[in-house]
């Protein structure tokens, strides 16, 4: 099933565009790189890439916990929706019996 909502995940989520924290990102980048060796650069894009995987699987993480959470809403109306039609039911053939008994005493 967590396969299934992936791929809906993967098709229907469209990433926002961000230009402006894009683009301090990369000012920020470039001016550690003027600024660091090459190990320690190494090390800057390690990081990023951490930080890149940790905000996908916390996206990924919401999308799910967001699916799950409109199925159960979409299950619990459901349930009460069938309860309301039942009672309904309930209540009409009620009202048919006394309308019946009245109709017999007059």
């Amino acid at each position: 099933m967590e396969k299934i909502l992936e791929a809906l995940y993967d098709q229907f989520y469209e990433k926002p565009e961000l230009a402006a924290l894009k683009a301090s990102v990369e000012a920020n980048h470039n001016l550690l790189r003027q600024w660091l060796g090459k190990p320690e650069r190494k090390l800057v894009l390690r990081l990023i890439d951490d930080e890149t995987a940790i905000a996908n699987a916390l996206s990924l993480d919401s999308f799910l916990c967001g699916f799950e959470l409109a199925w159960k809403l979409t299950t619990e109306l459901n349930h009460l929706e069938r309860e309301r039609s039942a009672l309904t039911d309930e209540v009409e053939r009620s009202a048919h019996f006394v309308s019946e008994e009245g109709k017999k005493k007059s």
